[in-house]
């Protein structure tokens, strides 16, 4: 199971050729065991959403 926390980044792989890879800020974790989903601010849109991460995705945690 994925588990993350405030702070950390969501890395998101392409699995299409022509697509790129995205990276965000986890910024709200709303279970206490760091379940998903996350609300994440994207960099590559400056936007939130709420995230549940798939296969392709992974968590860099923060130090």
């Amino acid at each position: 199971m994925v588990k993350a926390a405030a702070g950390d980044q969501v890395v998101v792989e392409s699995s299409h050729l022509l697509a790129h890879r995205r990276e965000g800020k986890i910024v709200e974790v709303h279970d206490p065991d760091g379940a998903p989903p996350y609300l994440v601010h994207w960099s590559d849109t400056d936007t939130e959403s709420l995230f549940f991460p798939g296969p392709d995705a992974h968590i860099v945690h923060r130090t």
